[in-house]
């Protein structure tokens, strides 16, 4: 049976999650975090993807991204991206086989409102999770670079102005 093609709206975002096979861990060490950034960071410059907040978890991810060229640069992005990762993964851990469960899902997002709300809970998964008891405390999220200005080369800023001036007053 084939696959669902994947739909695509021009000048919206995409929620992006990826979980590792059975719920296992994807990142066992403070290295593989960084790991995985670090490749974010080079697939992103390659594919022309604007990430506007991320969360890495021990056993999923979840990106908010858009991609300017389309549906065709995205998903090779998050293919290059999760494959890349899991070829050193199992590298490093001497292990064969799938990392990842099912292909990545993606969720398109208007920029309206619900794209702030949707900002807030990527980075507040690690607090619902029991992970961290504040976003601040988590460092595998775009919530210090976003609210505190820490230094981040993945984190793309979003015109919070253009969404504000598409939702009407008192809505943000």
């Amino acid at each position: 049976m084939p696959r669902i093609a994947r739909i695509f709206v021009e000048n919206a975002c995409n929620h992006i999650t990826s979980r590792g096979v059975q719920k296992d861990p994807v990142f066992r060490s403070e290295s593989d975090f960084v790991n995985y950034l670090n490749i974010i960071h080079k697939q992103k410059i390659k594919f022309g993807c604007c990430i506007y907040s991320y969360c890495l978890m021990p056993n999923h991810i979840h990106l908010v991204l858009e991609s300017p060229f389309g549906i065709k640069a995205m998903s090779s992005f998050m293919h290059s991206l999760n494959q890349s990762y899991a070829m050193r993964f199992n590298s490093k851990y001497n292990r064969v086989g799938h990392l990842w469960q099912n292909r990545y899902k993606n969720f398109i997002v208007l920029k309206d409102d619900y794209l702030i709300r949707l900002i807030s809970y990527v980075e507040l998964n690690p607090v619902r999770a029991g992970i961290a008891a504040n976003p601040e405390d988590y460092p595998w999220s775009s919530y210090r670079a976003r609210v505190f200005g820490d230094k981040n080369i993945i984190l793309d800023n979003i015109n919070f102005n253009l969404i504000t001036d598409i939702c009407s007053p008192g809505q943000v």
